[in-house]
């Protein structure tokens, strides 16, 4: 199963809907200022430009796995998945990433953080029903090692989803960094290989396919793109 984000309208709409029905986590704009001037401390959380996949994300949890299913984020710092998860009632959560202040993420009381890479994580196979990864692996993607780690730590019937930066052609990202990684906006050529890929895996598409542009909401690093979301399972 795949979709594209098609217009901003799309993530206002997603973004209230989280506000109406009491999950969303944004932390609040007078704190980001505060703590971009150095004034307040701790971590700013979620991305209101990533609303739409957050919700899509959570409501496809929420639509198919019991409350106490083992879920893990990759790439956990700063992500909103998963205090939106804890405020939707689910209860065995677990985030990792290399970031140490992930350890300072909220509701740390219900939610277990580990400082680890994604690609080779601490975690016994089979551990969880489902993996989420929000803007996460276009950055430094090895597909090779992902699928590998996520494939190993899935149980049968588990799903690993997904939202990365997409555009149907090619956007040429060659020689921009981000984090110290290199930086891909997908291209409809390389999510369908990757596709092809996770099947040696185990992993599937759960539904249908469909990644045909809308308009490029997102301006970001020089490039105009917008938002893919995927779901596969664990064959």
């Amino acid at each position: 199963m795949t979709s594209v984000l098609g217009s901003k309208s799309e993530i206002r709409s997603a973004r209230a809907e989280m506000r109406n029905s009491g999950i969303s986590c944004l932390t609040p704009r007078i704190r980001r200022w505060l703590n971009t001037i150095g004034i307040s401390g701790g971590v700013v959380v979620g991305d209101v430009i990533k609303s739409w996949d957050v919700l899509k994300t959570a409501n496809f949890l929420r639509d198919r796995l019991p409350r106490e299913t083992p879920i893990l984020d990759v790439g956990a710092y700063a992500s909103e998945i998963l205090s939106v998860l804890h405020r939707m009632k689910f209860s065995n959560l677990t985030g990792v990433d290399l970031d140490p202040r992930t350890k300072e993420m909220p509701f740390a009381e219900h939610i277990r953080y580990e400082v680890a890479d994604f690609m080779a994580t601490p975690f016994p196979e089979g551990s969880f029903g489902a993996i989420t990864a929000i803007s996460v692996i276009e950055h430094g993607f090895d597909s090779e090692r992902l699928l590998r780690e996520i494939s190993r730590l899935l149980r049968p019937g588990g799903f690993f989803i997904a939202s990365f930066d997409y555009w149907p052609e090619k956007v040429d990202t060659a020689g921009i960094d981000i984090f110290g990684m290199e930086w891909r906006i997908f291209s409809k050529a390389e999510v369908l290989a990757f596709i092809e890929e996770a099947r040696a895996y185990g992993l599937s598409p759960c539904g249908e396919i469909d990644l045909e542009g809308g308009e490029k909401v997102i301006r970001w690093g020089g490039k105009d793109y917008t938002f893919a979301w995927l779901a596969l399972e664990k064959k």
